[in-house]
């Protein structure tokens, strides 16, 4: 359970310098380049991620059981998958209504992707994990709030109909296929 927990600590960490220290990410900048610094905080996070996925593949067969999910939400957690997928597209195009409507969906795609699993998984390594996501979120959310909300200009429909599709897409390729390769877990 140890490297699970050095691994969120790390990859939320490096994801929480803004809102801890946002004059050190500037500094940092700065002194080294915005390039050296993505390249910094691109390393630190699959350093973490990597980690993080070791560590929960550690300790999830060893892990307490707290509850056992009905089989019928699995059929929730799938829409809410869904939800979160489509929002985690809405996030890396230009503002459409969902962007413009949700502010930060990149946030809130997490919210969701962590709650859906929490439904999900009853073991208490899935509760380490999932919760510090959703709590990360939740905090992480909050401190933008206070850092004020984006402005968008013109929005485009177009976006939310690109959102939807390949948010569709991706959440049929992840469940039919992708989730069990990548965590060895199939969602059905």
């Amino acid at each position: 359970m140890i490297w699970l927990i050095a691994g969120i600590v790390v990859f939320l960490g490096i994801h929480s310098v803004r809102v801890v220290a946002p004059g050190y990410r500037d500094r940092m900048i700065a002194r080294y380049g915005e390039n050296a610094w993505k390249g910094i905080y691109s390393l630190v996070s699959l350093a973490g991620f990597v980690l993080l996925v070791w560590g929960y593949a550690q300790a999830r067969p060893d892990a307490a059981f707290l509850y056992e999910p009905p089989v019928w939400i699995r059929h929730i957690v799938m829409l809410f998958i869904l939800v979160a997928m489509i929002l985690l597209v809405a996030a890396y195009l230009p503002a459409g209504h969902i962007k413009k409507r949700v502010k930060h969906p990149m946030i809130t795609a997490v919210k969701v992707w962590a709650f859906a699993h929490l439904l999900a998984n009853g073991d208490a390594a899935s509760l380490i994990l999932f919760l510090s996501f959703l709590a990360w979120a939740v905090w992480n959310r909050i401190a933008v709030k206070r850092r004020g909300d984006p402005v968008f200009g013109t929005v485009s429909a177009r976006y939310d109909i690109i959102a939807v599709a390949v948010g569709t897409v991706l959440t049929v390729w992840f469940i039919m296929q992708l989730h069990a390769y990548l965590f060895g877990v199939s969602p059905l």
